[in-house]
């Protein structure tokens, strides 16, 4: 029986579901790319730790954290889906949108993505961001370490997030409802 030949993207897809990783190494696809990243270093954790203990404490609506949810996003292009795991991934409590859910998750009911940069800010400053704004997730946090600086972008389009906030450490961060509170940034430096 004749098969219809595989497709790039579907290549790239097997592919990277077939990768096995060193342990406590990180394989996303990110706009058609493979991307392996090493374990985070203490400091990155310290800034994830900062976060979570805020949103646990002065959050509006009771949240749910997952720190390695694989998250199945809309690409763009002939790409197949992104496959991305955000260092934090924050869901309203009521949805208990991690339980039963598989390895790689649809975005729907994620509130909000953190990332800290590290090994590659360039992605996480970019292809991470459209990845998160094409998946329709309402918020995404990236602690930006070079720059200093915490960045809150909303307003998801089919390409990138419409709007956003820089400031730079010490400086509060309003986090919109479900969150409503503000977000201290005086120990992130």
């Amino acid at each position: 029986m004749a098969h219809e030949p595989f497709t790039q993207a579907e290549v790239l897809l097997e592919g990277f579901l077939a990768l096995d990783t060193p342990e406590g190494f990180r394989a996303e696809l990110i706009e058609g790319e493979i991307v392996v990243t090493p374990p985070p270093d203490g400091d990155h954790e310290d800034y994830i730790s900062l976060v979570l203990k805020q949103v646990l404490k002065k959050s509006r609506t009771e949240m749910d954290f997952s720190g390695n949810k694989g998250l199945k996003l809309r690409s763009g292009g002939g790409c197949p889906k992104n496959h991305v795991i955000p260092d934090g991934t924050f869901a309203p409590t009521a949805l208990r949108l991690f339980r039963g859910a598989d390895p790689w998750m649809p975005p729907e009911g994620v509130a909000l993505v953190v990332e800290v940069t590290s090994t590659r800010p360039q992605a996480d400053r970019g292809a991470k961001r459209r990845c998160y704004a094409r998946g329709g997730i309402p918020l995404y946090l990236l602690i930006d370490r070079d720059e200093s600086s915490v960045t809150l972008f909303s307003d998801p389009g089919d390409a990138d997030y419409r709007q956003h906030l820089t400031l730079p450490y010490g400086k509060p961060l309003a986090l919109p409802e479900p969150f409503a509170f503000d977000l201290e940034t005086v120990d992130f430096g």
